[in-house]
């Protein structure tokens, strides 16, 4: 949600703005910016709403600097607008600011430090910089104090970078609670709020803490604590293929990304496994989950989704109970929690705002943590005391499909591990390695059934408003995952029920040709959820059913392969996503960048 980048000491900055803001556009925006200066003051400040192509569009050949800034914004305060669009300004342009994250007393800042300034938009990002201004102008402070000072005032999450006009040579930043990044390259240096904006640039990334500052040259960068302390920090190298955030042949990163879950599927058994096919994973993570007597699951979205499959795996292979929580719930009304908790954050990013709201008050009481992200050094990562990666590399298409795969897989290796190490269960007999690799001859499948799905979606969901899916046990599961696809994507109001509760109430909402999907994928249960098909059929429901190899019956309109009943989610899922992308394909809506929504969800 919303990217900073910038740069000190490249005579190629306003490209590499630009170019870094395109390699955002993933976590979402609605307006973006730049602004670029020299060391002979000759300065350039470009805005404007809607796409990175709309401000390449305002650019000349004359927009050229050395040092510079810039933005992709996502309306919190105030509506998408040029005006309202980062960068913002004050002191006749002396400052210049970007901001991601949410200050939370900016009225207060307004009417005790800013009264009878016009202000000209209506973004609490003005506020922070004109307070900046008023700081150095009233005090007579050079622009590092005057910032440092209103860190001091300033509440709420943020990640700034600021330019004085004046020394057209530095940047200062300064992060709490919200992503940024300095990279280090030959020369000059470079900041951005996720290591893909500039991995075309360098692969030497330095973290910021949370109240730390940071004055960016481009012959080095100084840290300084809130005590004005030096603080040494080695640099890391960041693990991304520059291959893999290109879309290739692909129309859209979704379908790319979709393509790539059987390959995701590979690599997690590689990295999870010796050389004797063994599964492998960190002793200590399994010791403390196998010490703990209930394991709370914390997440978001589509992670809080697979959360819930994590739950079923992990309570029938490891023998230990499961409580799964929205993340932004459970920040606030935390539950009465046990005695030895074991708490698991799961997070495509490792950025969400929500999640790490909660794991500050888990460090706070001394609870044991892990993060399961696809973003190594990622804040969730850091945090935690353990985390386990995804390895499904860079997830660009706002709805998730692969990281929610991988996220399900993991949880199913630590599961096993954990049931293997454990003298609570008697670990299932089956081995996880091998039905993995079946689940990815599985997902090629399916991932091959292209037209068939597409065919299928503009017979079921060419013109509806709204839409259900059913199903029951893992299969309700992901019925809460696949309505979240279609709506997030296609715009169609849709629901995820458990079968047997649509006829509680929801029913009511059925007309003729609603579209009602069932997933059926347990024996168990399968009859039931066909029965509660019937129902809605009476009603003039227009159905589709998805169901595994053994269970499906002529009409059924997708058959899935047969594998493990624990792991039916990873190969149900992947027709529900193909269905998604579709119903938003043919109502020629933007696949990948969807409206109103953000990749990475950096404020609460």
């Amino acid at each position: 949600m919303c990217g900073i980048v910038g740069v000190v000491g490249n005579s190629k900055a306003t490209e590499i703005l630009l170019t870094g803001l395109e390699k955002l556009e993933y976590r979402g925006y609605d307006s973006a910016g730049i602004f670029v200066t020299n060391e002979a003051k000759e300065a350039h400040l470009t805005k404007s709403k809607g796409r990175i192509a709309d401000l390449r569009a305002k650019i000349s050949s004359k927009v050229e600097g050395t040092t510079g800034i810039g933005h992709t914004r996502w309306a919190t305060h105030g509506v998408p607008s040029e005006t309202n669009a980062h960068p913002h300004t004050a002191g006749e342009g002396r400052f210049v600011l970007v901001h991601n994250g949410v200050i939370e007393n900016f009225e207060e800042i307004k009417a005790e430090y800013l009264t009878g300034v016009a202000l000209v938009g209506e973004t609490d990002t003005e506020i922070a910089v004109q307070l900046i201004n008023h700081l150095a102008t009233t005090k007579k402070l050079k622009a590092k104090a005057a910032f440092k000072e209103a860190l001091n005032i300033i509440k709420g999450s943020y990640a700034f970078a600021l330019v004085d006009q004046e020394e057209p040579d530095v940047v200062y930043v300064a992060k709490n609670k919200s992503p940024l990044l300095i990279g280090l390259g030959e020369g000059f240096n470079v900041i951005c709020s996720d290591a893909m904006a500039m991995i075309s640039e360098t692969k030497q990334f330095v973290e910021i803490v949370d109240g730390e500052i940071v004055i960016v040259k481009a012959d080095g960068i100084t840290i300084e604590n809130a005590q004005g302390e030096t603080i040494e920090r080695e640099a890391y190298e960041a693990q991304i293929d520059v291959a893999d955030m290109e879309k290739g042949t692909y129309e859209h990163y979704m379908l790319k990304e979709v393509d790539e879950q059987p390959a995701v599927m590979r690599r997690l058994v590689k990295e999870y496994t010796n050389e004797q096919g063994e599964l492998v994973v960190d002793s200590t993570i399994t010791e403390r989950l196998n010490m703990s007597d209930r394991v709370y699951i914390v997440a978001c979205g589509t992670s809080w989704h697979a959360g819930w499959v994590g739950k079923q795996l992990i309570e029938q292979l490891a023998g230990v109970p499961v409580e799964v929580h929205v993340a932004s719930e459970f920040a606030y009304n935390m539950p009465l929690i046990s005695e030895k908790p074991f708490f698991i954050f799961i997070s495509q990013s490792g950025e969400t705002a929500d999640s790490r709201q909660v794991l500050v008050k888990v460090n706070e009481l001394g609870y044991d943590s892990m993060t399961m992200t696809n973003v190594a050094g990622s804040t969730l990562s850091r945090e935690a005391i353990h985390t386990m990666l995804l390895h499904a590399g860079p997830e660009i298409a706002v709805a998730s499909t692969k990281a929610y795969t991988a996220q399900i897989a993991t949880l199913a290796i630590l599961a096993k591990a954990a049931g293997m190490a454990s003298a609570k269960v008697e670990a299932e007999q089956f081995d996880l390695v091998h039905e993995l690799g079946l689940v990815a001859a599985g997902m090629e499948r399916l991932v091959g059934e292209k037209d068939m799905i597409s065919s299928l979606v503009k017979e079921k969901l060419s013109e509806t408003r709204n839409a259900f899916y059913i199903g029951r046990g893992l299969d309700y599961f992901v019925s809460m995952e696949a309505a979240l696809k279609l709506k997030e994507i296609s715009y169609i109001q849709a629901e995820g029920f458990a079968a047997g509760e649509l006829k509680h109430g929801t029913i009511a909402l059925i007309e003729e040709g609603t579209p009602v999907i069932g997933v059926i994928t347990e024996e168990e249960t399968g009859a039931h959820t066909r029965g509660n098909l019937k129902e809605v059929e009476s009603r003039g429901a227009s159905t589709l059913v998805v169901s595994m190899e053994g269970l499906e019956r002529e009409g059924d309109g997708i058959v899935l392969p047969k594998v493990h009943s624990l792991l039916t989610p990873l190969v149900s899922v992947v027709p529900i996503q193909l269905i998604a992308y579709y119903a938003s394909l043919q109502r020629g809506l933007d696949v990948d960048k969807p409206r109103n929504l953000a990749k990475s969800v950096t404020v609460e």
